[in-house]
């Protein structure tokens, strides 16, 4: 408890803004009326939900940041964490300070963070999605992601504009699993995922792929006001 409120204060002393929650239940709790946030710290001995069953379950959401703290200094749970999980692994005791840096340092290789706080990324009038419940709502209608298709939307939005290589769509879609994956398996994922966003696209391509640069997702442009 201590450490989670002298956390907070780095935090915020750094210039990010910070929601705690005491256990799993409540971190999913608080996504679910807010969205998804930035990144997210995660203790692996929460008190009611392990801190890697709660991993499991953030993961179907989309590509979402993750540190992980732990008392866990065994090698197979950090091979873990990191492999399947996380985008660093902090063993504790560590200061408060040092954590902040270490967000600092994930949070500057994610260019973008359009998917992120907000529980509904709206893209056009025709198109919006809802990450915290892998759907996309077209009209009046929601049009349901699979797990694998959620995770590569986000991955796609947050480079929006880019292309994103096979390699990288394998190792962030597919995380510990990338040598079982081919970039034929990205291919019918992405086709089925364009598919899915042309019900209600009124002509608009959002993904587009180019041989050997990989898939952009490109936001429709707003006309000038």
């Amino acid at each position: 408890m201590e450490f989670r409120k002298n956390l907070k204060y780095e935090l915020e002393d750094a210039g990010y803004e910070v929601a705690t929650a005491g256990d799993g239940p409540d971190a999913l709790r608080y996504i679910e009326r807010h969205g998804l946030p930035y990144l997210i710290l995660v203790d692996l001995g929460l008190p009611t939900m392990n801190g890697f069953d709660l991993l499991e379950r953030l993961k179907p959401m989309g590509d979402l940041p993750v540190i992980i703290l732990s008392n866990e200094k065994r090698e197979e749970s950090v091979v873990r964490g990191i492999n399947h999980y996380a985008d660093d692994f902090i063993v504790k005791p560590v200061s408060p300070r040092e954590v902040a840096v270490r967000v600092g340092r994930v949070l500057s290789r994610i260019p973008d963070f359009s998917y992120a706080q907000g529980p509904i990324l709206r893209v056009d009038d025709s198109l919006s999605i809802d990450f915290v419940h892998s759907k996309l709502l077209i009209g009046s209608r929601k049009v349901t992601l699979t797990p694998i298709e959620t995770r590569l939307l986000s991955i796609l939005i947050k480079y929006a504009g880019r292309y994103v290589g096979n390699e990288q769509l394998i190792a962030r879609g597919w995380p510990g699993e990338g040598d079982g994956v081919s970039e034929e398996t990205v291919r019918v994922h992405v086709s089925r995922l364009r598919r899915k966003l042309a019900e209600g696209a009124a002509g608009m391509d959002y993904i587009q792929n180019e041989r050997g640069s990989g898939y952009r997702f490109q936001f429709p442009e707003r006309p000038e006001e």
